[in-house]
């Protein structure tokens, strides 16, 4: 889905590529140590991941104790579901959440590791995703190195405004009509060959 909004709004794209020819420059890929220098296409992998999350509804938990949320009683041991999907774009969490702006992320900090509530992607506390770190340095690295080896555009006659967002909810969600596009190299052509 990152494709998809970077091609409705090619002006993300842009900044992103030339963050990342000023710090990585058209001679070679982006490695894992390169990522803590890429402050903007780090904000586009979790603007990315904050409207459309691999997994919309984390692992289900049992309630250790008997609580009370905001006026509703939960008796210990009631299954809670927790929708990341919907935390992502609740209005009082995210201003003009149903928008992709990765700038949202440059001026403050939301940890990923499940202190900050507002972006649960792997879950938190001890029932998280033990596999967290790798996930998010594959997703980090990948998108970096998609963005940076390859220039993406519409097929002839497709309009950025036509293109279809809609999802099919599961586990993961994935597109409902796949995206079609035409990439283009964008570094010297030596470093695409074996």
């Amino acid at each position: 889905m990152g494709n998809l909004e970077l091609l409705r709004k090619p002006e993300i794209f842009e900044k992103a590529a030339e963050e990342l020819d000023k710090v990585i420059g058209r001679e070679r890929w982006v490695e894992e140590k390169d990522i803590v220098n890429l402050p903007y296409i780090n904000a586009i992998a979790k603007e990315v991941m904050r409207l459309h999350p691999v997994a919309p509804m984390l692992v289900p938990r049992l309630v250790r104790e008997d609580c009370k949320i905001r006026g509703y009683d939960i008796p210990k041991g009631t299954q809670v579901l927790v929708n990341v999907w919907t935390i992502g774009r609740d209005p009082a969490i995210w201003d003009s959440p149903q928008e992709f702006q990765p700038e949202r992320f440059l001026c403050k900090e939301i940890d990923m590791k499940g202190h900050d509530y507002e972006l649960l992607l792997f879950g938190a506390g001890r029932r998280m995703c033990p596999g967290y770190l790798l996930g998010l340095k594959v997703i980090q690295s990948s998108l970096a190195n998609l963005l940076h080896g390859f220039n993406r555009r519409l097929p002839h006659g497709v309009k950025r405004e036509d293109l279809n967002m809609d999802e099919i909810f599961g586990l993961p969600t994935p597109k409902k009509i796949p995206l079609e596009t035409i990439v283009e190299p964008r570094l010297s052509h030596h470093l695409y060959s074996p």
